[in-house]
């Protein structure tokens, strides 16, 4: 009787060091598809970050960034290996991964370069909106810009069954819909003069006004 007291007490330590010990934790990430799911946390957790704490400062600034990524990506991709071999060996939250039904590639990445870059652009586009006291305009055209080049990247992934710059459908995509959004607004001059500076500025200034104002009555 002692002797199974002893050994009930003995699994019952052994119960509460290993779910305070976090390995129930450990062996759960373990197997493939919480790891899978962990990653891509960790991936979308880097990816919000970057594009609240990164800025463009302006659609000019935005537009020759782009471009120079549109380049980069393309070169990289299609003319050397070293693009998708670095993105395939390397094991960091620096890739989305969606699992396929194809045995022989059993998943496909998305680069977190493909995401926060345009979403900066995106996010510009929102600002823009807010200091005109618009409702979500060039958003909305940049997101589904952003949308339908993701969409068309991953058909034609799907159709060649190769790598694709993802970059090459998604900037089009983003600056296109921006572009014709405005051209067809006449909005195209403020949009180019638009700087994320310009409501630091006009509330100093207001400000400087009041305390002037201020001081006039004082005087």
């Amino acid at each position: 009787m002692v002797c199974h007291e002893e050994a009930l007490a003995s699994k019952q330590c052994f119960g509460t060091c290993f779910l305070h010990s976090g390995l129930p934790l450990l062996l759960l990430l373990s197997f493939p598809p919480c790891l899978l799911l962990a990653q891509n946390f960790n991936t979308s957790v880097l990816i919000l970050q970057g594009i609240e704490m990164l800025s463009l400062g302006s659609f000019k600034t935005g537009g020759i960034l782009l471009a120079g990524l549109f380049v980069y990506d393309i070169f990289w991709v299609f003319f050397t290996p070293v693009m998708v071999s670095v993105a395939k060996s390397f094991d960091a939250p620096i890739k989305l991964l969606f699992p396929t039904a194809d045995a022989a590639r059993p998943f496909s990445m998305l680069g977190l370069g493909d995401i926060v870059i345009p979403g900066i652009f995106v996010a510009l586009a929102l600002r823009f909106d807010v200091s005109r006291n618009i409702k979500n305009r060039y958003f909305n055209s940049a997101f589904l810009g952003y949308t339908a080049g993701m969409t068309v990247t991953i058909v034609v992934m799907n159709w060649f069954q190769a790598a694709q710059p993802a970059l090459l459908y998604i900037v089009p995509g983003v600056t296109g819909f921006v572009a014709v959004h405005s051209l067809w607004n006449g909005e195209v001059k403020p949009l180019l003069e638009f700087t994320e500076t310009q409501p630091e500025e006009e509330g100093a200034a207001e400000e400087e006004d009041e305390d002037s104002s201020q001081s006039k009555k004082v005087d």
